[in-house]
C-alpha cells in the first residue's frame, strides 16, 4: 500500500520547485540543480532502497508513485535512474549509494563496454544523465561498476526534451567500486525497471497534459462558450482522459506483480500501452490546444516532448514483439488465461 503521508509531502516539493520557469531554466544547464536539492533533501530519490543499505525504505510502490508525479511536472532530474535503477543496483551488490544523482548504463544495440584487467573499457550510447551524475554504474562481465565521470570522455548529447543522453568513453578507467552482480540483478532485471520507471513516468506526464487541457479549454472561448463544450473537442478530452487512466492502471498492476517477483507479463504490456499512449494523448492535447500549444511559453511542450522522449527509451516496439512471441509459445488454448492472469499463468518472456 502507498504511504500516503509520503505521496502528499511529495506533492507539495513538486509543486514548490518543479515550476514552468525551473523546467525550462534546466532544458539549457541541462540538469536542475534546484530540483533535486529539494527533492534529495526528503530523500524521495532513494525510496524502495532499504535503510540498511543507504535507502530510506519504503515500497515500490511508493517509488512508483513518486516518479508519476515527477511525470506529471515534468521534472528534468535522473530520479528513476538515482533509485529504481542505478541505486538498486548498487545496494543489491552491497555498494555505496552516495548523496549524489545517479546515471545508469542501458543495456543499448551499439555499446561495447568490457573490463581488462580490472579498468572498464568500450563506449556506451545514450547514457541518461551521465553529465550531470555523481556516479555512472553500469553491469559489466556481471560485475557491477561505479564509474567517476570525470575519468570518462563524455560527448554531450540531449534528447527531444533536452535531458542529457550522453555517450560516455571509457579508456581503460579505474572504477570508483566494484563488485560481483548478484543473480537478482541481470540485463534483463534493468531492463525490465527500466521500462516500468519510464511507464510510470509516462503516466504522470498524462495526467499533467490532461490537467493541462481540461483548464486551458474550460477558460479559451470561442463564438461565445467555452472551446470545451464543443463536442469534437470533448472527444479530445475524452482520449486524453482514458489514456492517462488506463495508463495509470497498468502501472499499479505492473508495480504490484514485480513487487511479488514475477511482473515481466505486467511491466511489457505498462510500457507498450505507454508508448501508444505518449502517441495518442500528445496529439489529441496539442489538437485540442491549438496554436497556443505550440509556444515556447506555455507549458504543454514540456510534458508532451518527454512523452515522446521516454516512450523512446527502455525497448519501446521490442515489448511487444516479445509479448507476442511469448503469447504464441504459450499457446493459442491459453490466451485468455495470459490476458486474465498475466505472469500468475505461467506465461514468460524472453530473457
Amino acid at each position: 500500500m502507498i504511504d500516503p503521508v509520503l505521496i502528499d509531502a511529495a506533492e507539495r516539493v513538486f509543486t514548490d520547485v518543479a515550476t514552468f520557469d525551473a523546467v525550462e531554466a534546466a532544458e539549457s544547464e541541462g540538469f536542475s540543480a534546484p530540483i533535486w536539492d529539494a527533492v534529495a533533501a526528503m530523500g524521495l530519490p532513494w525510496i524502495s532502497i532499504p535503510e540498511a543499505e543507504g535507502g530510506v525504505g519504503g515500497t515500490l510502490e511508493d517509488a512508483m508513485a513518486v516518479l508519476r508525479i515527477a511525470g506529471r511536472f515534468g521534472a528534468p532530474i535522473p530520479i528513476a535512474e538515482t533509485g529504481v535503477l542505478a541505486g538498486w543496483a548498487l545496494a543489491s551488490a552491497g555498494l555505496e549509494l552516495g548523496e549524489g544523482p545517479l546515471s545508469i548504463v542501458p543495456g543499448q544495440a551499439g555499446n561495447t563496454l568490457h573490463l581488462e584487467g580490472g579498468r572498464l573499457v568500450g563506449q556506451a550510447r545514450r547514457v541518461p544523465w551521465a553529465s550531470t551524475a555523481a556516479q555512472i554504474v553500469a553491469l559489466v562481465d556481471g560485475q557491477i561498476v561505479a564509474v567517476n565521470p570525470a575519468d570518462a570522455q563524455i560527448e554531450v548529447a540531449a534528447n527531444l526534451a533536452g535531458e542529457p543522453r550522453d555517450t560516455v568513453i571509457f579508456e581503460g578507467v579505474t572504477p570508483m567500486q566494484v563488485a560481483p552482480a548478484p543473480e537478482s540483478v541481470t540485463h534483463w532485471s534493468l531492463r525490465i525497471r527500466g521500462a516500468l520507471s519510464r511507464a510510470a513516468l509516462i503516466a504522470g506526464a498524462l495526467e499533467g497534459i490532461v490537467n493541462l487541457t481540461v483548464a486551458y479549454t474550460s477558460e479559451r472561448r470561442q463564438f461565445g462558450k467555452a472551446v470545451g463544450s464543443f463536442q469534437s473537442v470533448q472527444n479530445l478530452l475524452v482520449r486524453c482522459g482514458e489514456d492517462a487512466v488506463l495508463v495509470g492502471l497498468a502501472v499499479d498492476a505492473a508495480t504490484r506483480e514485480l513487487s511479488r517477483g514475477h511482473g515481466d507479463f505486467e511491466v511489457a504490456c505498462a510500457k507498450s500501452l505507454a508508448s501508444d499512449a505518449a502517441r495518442t494523448a500528445s496529439r489529441a492535447a496539442h489538437q485540442a490546444h491549438g496554436a497556443m500549444g505550440m509556444t515556447r511559453e506555455y507549458p504543454l511542450h514540456q510534458l508532451t516532448r518527454r512523452l515522446w522522449s521516454w516512450r523512446a527509451e527502455f525497448d519501446d516496439a521490442a515489448w511487444k514483439r516479445d509479448l507476442g512471441a511469448a503469447v504464441v509459445r504459450f499457446g493459442p488454448d491459453q490466451m485468455y488465461r495470459a490476458i486474465a492472469e498475466g505472469s500468475g499463468s505461467g506465461i514468460e518472456l524472453g530473457s
